[in-house]
This record gives structure tokens, sequence and C-alpha cells, in this order.
């Protein structure tokens, strides 16, 4: 499995069909990885709604795209604040009636290096907790009924290799000696998530997976990290725009199955 690394290459922009053009909602996507996701999918031809909490950093994201010709618009949407997630569900209601896919990428990170797991006050596994897994279920909640209009939905719910229980406890793996109790945690519960809702649509065609980008060269991922952004953002791509025979409930790092 490629873990950590891979070679780097850009997706160039190419002319697709109506009828393969999806709407996809990317929280997050005013920088790092939800950033590249967005020009990535714009650059295949996709309409993307790309999302911050704060509506400036996302409008002047969008028009960076926009300026590259690719059809981004800008939402203001914060994941931990209900009336803004219902807001951004209208307004994708009004202007397009159905989401394709939606890319849950807004996430945080704020445990301080070596605290431990018994030195993390519990105001801080609450603050995570809550943008990394309440978040991400209220906003998947809000724009089901979107999915649920499209001939073939797709979440993909940004977890992380960190959040592998497997992993976490082989002494073996490249992350044993890695933790982070509360981020990692989040993660687990995000991806225990994932199998939950894609088992409740198993009948349907939506499909839902969680991502593992790789250790990438981000705010969160610092300049130590071998992956580039380029490639970061690949396995969210691939997993928003995952043909019929694609895999649902599964983890997954660029198109290779991670241990839960």
């Amino acid at each position: 499995m490629h873990l950590l690394q891979v070679t780097s290459s850009r997706t160039l922009l190419v002319t697709m069909n109506a009828s393969d053009r999806r709407i996809i909602l990317i929280t997050g996507g005013n920088k790092g990885i939800g950033f590249e996701t967005a020009q990535q999918l714009g650059q295949q031809g996709h309409h993307v709604l790309l999302a911050a909490r704060d509506g400036a950093r996302a409008e002047a994201a969008a028009a960076r795209l926009r300026g590259e010709g690719l059809a981004v618009d800008p939402i203001t949407l914060d994941v931990t604040d209900g009336a803004s997630i219902e807001r951004a569900a209208a307004w994708i209601e009004e202007r397009h009636g159905r989401l394709d896919s939606l890319i849950n990428n807004a996430g945080i990170a704020l445990e301080p290096w070596g605290a431990g797991t018994s030195g993390v006050p519990l105001d801080l596994w609450r603050k995570i907790f809550e943008t990394n897994l309440f978040g991400q279920v209220a906003v998947t909640g809000a724009m089901l009924p979107l999915l649920r209009r499209s001939a073939a939905g797709r979440i993909v719910n940004l977890s992380s290799i960190m959040g592998s229980l497997a992993l976490h406890a082989d002494p073996s793996s490249p992350i044993y000696h890695f933790k982070s109790v509360a981020y990692d945690s989040s993660k687990a519960a995000l991806n225990q998530y994932t199998i939950h809702l894609a088992y409740e649509l198993r009948e349907t065609s939506i499909k839902v997976n969680a991502a593992h980008p790789g250790w990438v060269k981000t705010e969160l991922g610092g300049d130590a990290a071998p992956m580039e952004l380029v490639d970061g953002a690949r396995t969210s791509v691939y997993l928003a725009t995952l043909p019929a025979d694609g895999p649902t409930g599964a983890f997954i790092h660029m198109q290779d199955r991670l241990p839960w």
C-alpha cells in the first residue's frame, strides 16, 4: 500500500459533456488539500462549490480558480454552525436542485506535541470532535436530501491513517509511535460513521468512503511531509468521482484499502 508518498503529476483541464459534469461541495476548500481538490476537480470539468467558514476567504479562493477558467462558486459554510449549514444547503437546492458529491474536507488538529493521552484537556477533546466528527455529521445530514437527487451520489469523509485502530495497535506499523489521542479518536469515530452511513445507503446509488490523503505539505502536515499538495488531493478526487463499480464503506488511500 502507498501510505505516504507517490509521484507528482497534475491533471490537465479537460472538456466534459454536461451529463458527466458533477456538482461537488468541498468544505474547508479555501486552502491546503481542500483548495487543491477543488482545483483538480475543476480542471476535470466539474462544477465546484468551494466552502469556507469565512466568506471572504471562500470568495478569494474561488476567484483564483475562476481566473483559470474553472467553474467554481464560493459558499460560506461553518461546519460547527447549524444555521450556516442550513443556509448553504438551501442555496445549493435553489441554485442547482441537487448535489452529486460531498467532500467533508474541513478538519482541525489542535493538540500540542507530547501532550500524551492523559494530558489533553476535555475542552480540547470537545473542540476537536465538534469539527472533525459532529460537523461532518451535521453537514452530511443537511446535504443528504440533495445527494439523493443525484444519479450517483458520492460522500467523501476526510479521515487519516491516524484514525486506524489496527495500525495504532501494531508495533510494526509506521504510525505506532505517533499518538495524538483526541485527533486520532475523532478520525476513528469518523471512520465508524462512514461504515454505518454506507450500510444505511447500501441499496441506493450513493457511495460513502473515508479518505486518507497521505502525509502532505500543509499547515497541518508541515514542511517535513513527503507528499506535495497535488498528490494529497488525489484520493478525494478519486472517491468523489467513483464509477458505479467503485467501493463503498471503505477506508482508501489513492486506490488502496487501509485497515480500520
